[in-house]
């Protein structure tokens, strides 16, 4: 009676998969099998060559997907040594990121917005902690994208925490805005694995945050 080691190699496969240490072990231990099989079979009941083509292509798909991981892995350090590089080309420049604080240097505010859509009619106003209006400024036929502005803050509230809202309007209907504070990066870190930029207001933020480098 003869034994067929490829009666289980299905479950014998996924066991080599979860403990070998490598897909090149795996395959020199299939085909030790396989030609220890091939040279002990029965004549009157031969192999399955269809059951042989399934076990090779299982462990071809293994190899290819180490292969693969590994191709892969290299690729995620050049990318993070990439960033690394474009991050620390930042420091010292002004970025943009979604936010509504207004940035105060000398008396000066500055912040930003993003349009869905063109609008006729655009509302910047600046508050106070407290929620108070200190301030509005208006646009008018403005394009759909990223635009600035610039606020003479009041000598009252010079220092002050200050925020921003935005509307914007094409005729009767609301225009989506996205609020953008400027920061200037001072510092590059990692942080939880990825890259980080410290900005001089105090936050981190992660690489991906910046909306835009002015």
């Amino acid at each position: 009676m003869s034994v067929n080691p490829l009666s289980g190699s299905s479950s014998a496969a996924n066991t080599v998969a979860s403990s070998a240490s490598s897909a090149q072990e795996q395959t020199d231990r299939f085909m030790k099998l396989l030609v220890a099989q091939m040279q002990n079979q029965d004549p009157l009941n031969p192999l399955d060559n269809a059951q042989v083509t399934s076990q090779m292509a299982q462990i071809s798909t293994v190899s290819g997907i180490e292969s693969l991981n590994t191709t892969v892995a290299g690729l995620n350090g050049q990318f993070v040594q990439l960033q690394a590089l474009q991050s620390a080309a930042l420091i010292g420049r002004d970025v943009a990121i979604e936010g509504d604080t207004l940035r105060q240097t000398d008396g000066q505010g500055d912040g930003g917005f993003e349009l869905a859509g063109p609008a006729d009619d655009v509302t910047v106003t600046i508050k106070d902690a407290a929620g108070n209006t200190v301030g509005t400024i208006e646009l008018e036929d403005l394009e759909a994208g990223r635009h600035d502005f610039d606020f003479e803050v009041p000598e009252a509230y010079r220092d002050s925490e200050l925020t921003f809202e935005v509307t914007a309007t094409r005729g009767e209907a609301e225009v989506d805005v996205m609020t953008l504070a400027h920061e200037r990066v001072q510092a590059v870190s990692n942080f939880g694995g990825t890259l980080a930029l410290e900005l001089v207001g105090g936050e981190r933020v992660s690489y991906d945050a910046v909306w835009a480098v002015l």
